[in-house]
Formats: C-alpha cells, structure tokens, sequence
C-alpha cells in the first residue's frame, strides 16, 4: 500500500497534466452568456472537466495516470469538505439569524431521491441509482458514497456521473431557471435566493446572476440570503444524506426493484 501510494505522488505526467489544466481553464475564466432573464455562466471548473475528459482518449493519459487519479479525487474532496467545517464555526451566528426558513430548505434536497430514482430504477439502472439520485451529486455526497462504498462501486460510478453532469450542465440549468421563474412567477425574490443554496458554489453562483440582476434594489439582502443558505447546506447537506437521504433511497431502491421483479415474474408466467 505505501509502495502504491509513492508511486501514485511520483506519477509526474499526472500532475504535470492536472496543473497544465489548471493554468488553461484559469486564464480562460469566467464568461457569461444572457439568454432572456436568465444567464449561462462558464467557470474554470466546466472547462477543466471538458478538458480532462478529452484529454483520457489521447496518447497523453496512460492506464497508470487514470488509475493514479482516482484516490486523489477522494483526497481533493477531503480537503474541500475540511473547508466546509473550517468555515461552518465562524458562520454560526449568520446562520442562527438566518431562521429556520433556511433550515427547513435542506429537506428540497431531498426532492431528488422521489424525482429520480423511479425514473431511474424503470429506465434499468441498477445500484448506480443509489448514488444518482440520493442527492444533487456534489463533492461532499462524492465522499460519501466513495467512503461507505468505494469509488469503484456501482454506486460511485453513479454518483461520479452526476457530479460530472452537474458541473457541465448544472450552472447551465441553474443559471437559466432562476432568471426564467424569478420573473414569471409571483414568489418572493428572498425564497429563491435561499433556493441557490443547493451547496455547490458554481451552481450558487450562476443562480445568483440573475436575481441580483432582476432585483438590483435588493441585491445586499438577496446575496446575504444565497451566501447563508448555500454555506447552511454544505455544512448540513452531509449530514442530511448520511442520516435520511442515502438510507430513504438504499431502502427506496429495494422496495421498487423487488416490485419490479415480482411484475417481471408475473408477466413471465403469464406468457408461459
């Protein structure tokens, strides 16, 4: 195991490649495209998921790189979920004056779990659901499953594609519902800027565009709202995925495949 671990540190190509990434996508920056009321944002973190995935079908990546990557994954998001609880501490008073409007939000999370896994289940994914779909997919829902199951489990495959979809389309999606339904519908600017908090800080960001944009009198507040909400998600969307999102869909999962399996053997006796 250590023997792996120095070789997977002295794996020059791989870190060669990843900061040759980080200097590309970080000199392109950040590039908003308007669309009506709402905004496409494009972050370094879009580009640098594009370019990573272009690069793997290229002479440049090797077996050895795509198997060294994998745990540093697992350790990027230690560190980011460490920032989280390092910045959880000095934000408690803003999260006590932010009510209990702020709290009772995390439960829409959750929303994902009765939205997507029976959609899932009855487009024939097996346990890759679980990881889909008992959250949005972002980096502290990653180290979850990779921790509980492994990245190389159904289950983390799952929960990879989301997180890779999520950053390629999330803002895209985000930043084009907020504007949309901010200004055709009757719902105060404040509840949406407690619903950009969904804990990811690009998805956050290309939400808030617009809001601000619609409602410039009110942007301070609206920002405060979006800051405190997204900061009260990252600290709590964890713990609400360890203590009732992933064990709801673990036993979701297994209540609609067993029903699907007792249909798909009453329609095998029926054509017998």
């Amino acid at each position: 195991m250590a023997v792996q671990a120095l070789n997977m540190w002295k794996d020059w190509r791989l870190h060669v490649l990843v900061f040759a990434i980080v200097i590309v996508t970080e000199f392109i920056g950040i590039h908003e495209i308007q669309v009506g009321p709402g905004v496409i944002l494009l972050l370094p973190m879009l580009y640098a998921v594009i370019i990573g995935i272009g690069l793997f079908f290229t002479p440049l990546v090797k077996e050895k790189q795509s198997i060294n990557a994998e745990p540093l994954v697992f350790i990027s998001v230690t560190l980011l979920i460490a920032k989280f609880g390092v910045q959880a501490g000095p934000a408690l008073p803003q999260l006590i004056e932010a009510g209990w409007a702020l709290v009772f939000q995390e439960i829409g999370n959750l929303g994902t779990i009765f939205l997507a896994l029976p959609v899932a289940v009855y487009l024939g994914l097996k346990r890759e659901s679980i990881g889909m779909t008992h959250s949005i997919g972002r980096e502290p829902n990653l180290a979850l499953i990779t921790d509980k199951y492994g990245l190389s489990s159904p289950e983390g495959r799952g929960v990879m594609a989301i997180y890779i979809f999520g950053t390629v389309f999330g803002s895209i999606f985000m930043g084009l519902a907020s504007g949309f339904l901010a200004t055709i519908t009757p719902i105060h600017p404040y509840a949406f800027a407690m619903a950009t908090g969904i804990g990811s800080g690009s998805m956050t960001a290309a939400s808030l565009g617009p809001l601000v944009a619609a409602f410039p009198d009110k942007a301070e507040t609206i920002t405060a709202f979006s800051g405190a909400s997204n900061l009260l998600t990252s600290v709590t969307g964890l713990y609400a995925s360890i203590l009732i999102g992933l064990p709801v869909t673990e036993k979701l999962y297994q209540v609609m495949t067993r029903k699907k399996d007792q249909d798909s053997e009453k329609s095998s006796r029926v054509v017998s």
